[in-house]
């Protein structure tokens, strides 16, 4: 028996996160790849698995702990002939060893084969290995097929329990010549499920053949993509063995890919030797959503005359230009918000059927109040600042109120009314835009407003939002006051239905009757979901916000 550490792997560009979750207990017996904890980050939640197999001495972490790449979280007790991942197929290579030890010296218990050439193949059972208490587990993943060549300890078909999946490798090298399982089929411990030829060669001889092999397998890899191109790709099925080398990729995170119908074999690791992780497969599934990415399947089944199916949309390809002949350059990656916020704004513009109504509120009289405001609350030595768009926010619970499909999202054919007055705002940071969400606006006055947005907003620019702080929004305002501009289209933030933008207030003449008089006028621009708000429901909106800024009296109406 020895004691082990397990440690958090690489987790990605995170510091530090968060325990939110303990999924054992000390005395667990625990198995490979069982998660042991879920942690999580402003962005993300992830399960950390164990490395090794045994029984759970200490843990290190409790719920609320911070824990970072390389700590250790909890101490297994493995067993010597446990502690190697491959520890449960032990049992089927002594089976070939007999067959190896032939062609060294001639066995006692088998004359008639000591005779026998080196290159002649036997026939090897392959048989269920150990997979602890459980019974009549199912067959959910084949990886291989008959006629396929195989290494020792290359899993061959995966099974799920009501607890976990697991991988069963191959009891030794060859090639498959028999398979009696199908998906869905239940195996127990000792179950013989097919069988495969070996060739009789000497131990030490073996690893040569599959060096010399192995580059003849590979070779061909590079070139499956074109080849690919001019046959129309399946789609992804779980059903029919992967061709070439196997994805380098967990139980958990195949199982994680086959529900989201991700080809793993399309999916570049980003882990230790190149180990594709759930980060890989998520961020795989939003660059296909996006457009940014295409599946094999994909590329085949579009039409010849386009580039391919783009977020649903049949697009020409994607132009590639190669900018550096035409004069310097500098590449930088795109931060990770604007990754994650550029897909989300490509889904809500394809998606959603936007109309924007522009118009204009006359704030005049409504500035000098926010001005005085503030040259009082200066004297006062108070650290809140007043701004516009705190007076524009609770305007616009207002409007909600009087309008309430306004405050509403699609779910399926249904409109989900809500109770609730959570307004998001734009804030600019030097990673990207992100929109943190103001919880309960009605319940708030003009100075608690102006005070959780100015802490909201600091908090965005350090980086520090909490996935808590984005979520619940009922309707967002993107403000560009401060910059410039007369109007714009903003993209409504599925899945609310409306987003208002304001652009940069000015004096213009504004006729009162008798003559124009010069007035401080706000741009209002409000995109809508024309799939659940029509053109005259948003043309009321607008005029009654409008109203309402004109005449700040009229809040309590």
């Amino acid at each position: 028996m020895a004691l082990t550490e397990i440690k958090v792997p690489d987790i990605g560009d995170f510091d530090s996160v968060g325990v939110i979750e303990v999924l054992v207990n000390v005395g667990d017996t625990i198995k490979v790849e069982q998660s042991l904890i879920t942690v999580e980050s402003d962005k993300a939640s992830m399960e950390i698995p164990s490395s090794h197999a045994g029984v759970l001495k200490e843990l290190k972490v409790k719920l609320g702990d911070k824990v970072a790449q390389g700590a250790v979280i909890a101490v297994i007790e493995t067993a010597d002939v446990a502690s190697a991942p491959a520890a449960a197929a032990a049992p089927a290579p002594a089976a070939v060893a007999p067959v190896a030890a032939q062609n060294v010296a001639p066995a006692p218990a088998a004359p008639a084969q000591a005779a026998t050439p080196a290159a002649a193949p036997s026939s090897v059972s392959i048989a269920i290995p150990d997979i602890g208490d459980f019974k009549d587990v199912a067959v959910i993943e084949l990886l291989v097929k008959v006629g396929d060549t195989v290494t020792a300890e290359q899993s061959l078909f995966t099974v799920e329990s009501d607890k976990a999946s697991m991988e069963i490798p191959s009891p030794a090298a060859g090639t498959i010549t028999a398979l009696t399982l199908k998906i869905g089929d239940k195996v127990n411990v000792g179950d013989v499920v097919g069988a495969m030829s070996v060739q009789g060669a000497a131990p030490a001889a073996a690893p040569v053949a599959a060096q010399n092999t192995a580059p003849a397998v590979a070779a061909p890899a590079p070139a499956a993509p074109a080849a690919v191109a001019a046959v129309a790709a399946p789609a992804h099925n779980p059903t029919v063995a992967p061709t070439g080398a196997l994805p380098h990729a967990s139980p958990s995170v195949r199982k994680f890919a086959r529900e989201l119908g991700v080809p793993l074999a399309e999916v570049k690791g980003s882990g230790q030797k190149g180990r594709i992780t759930q980060e890989d497969v998520m961020g795989f599934t939003k660059s296909v959503m996006a457009g940014a990415v295409q599946t094999l399947a994909q590329q085949a089944a579009a039409p010849k005359s386009s580039g391919g199916n783009v977020g649903g949309l049949e697009v020409l390809a994607w132009p590639k230009v190669d900018f550096a002949k035409f004069g310097p350059v500098e590449r930088k990656d795109l931060s990770r918000i604007k990754k994650i916020s550029g897909a989300n704004l490509h889904r809500n513009w394809v998606m959603i059927p936007h109309v924007t109504n522009n118009d204009l509120a006359d704030i005049t009289d409504l500035e000098a109040f926010r001005v005085s405001t503030n040259a009082e609350q200066a004297k006062a030595k108070s650290d809140v600042k007043v701004t516009m768009l705190a007076f524009v926010i609770k305007a616009v619970v207002a409007a909600l109120k009087k309008f309430p499909e306004f405050n509403a999202s699609l779910d399926g054919d249904a409109l989900v009314y809500k109770q609730y007055f959570n307004i998001g705002f734009a804030a600019d940071t030097p990673n990207g835009l992100v929109v943190p969400v103001l919880k309960d606006a009605d319940k708030k006055g003009i100075m608690q407003i102006s005070q959780e947005m100015g802490e909201l907003a600091k908090k965005a620019r350090d980086g520090k939002l909490g996935a808590a702080d984005m979520q619940g929004g009922c309707f967002s305002i993107s403000s560009l006051g401060g910059i410039g501009g007369t109007d714009f289209t903003p993209i409504v933030n599925a899945p609310e239905v409306a987003i208002l933008g304001l652009s940069k207030s000015s004096i213009q003449p504004v006729w009162d009757g008798k003559a124009f008089q010069p007035r401080l006028m706000l741009p209002l621009s409000l995109s809508y979901d024309h799939r659940v708000i029509d053109g005259a429901a948003a043309a009321r909106f607008n005029a009654y916000l409008g109203a309402v800024l004109a005449d700040y009296r009229r809040i309590l109406l």
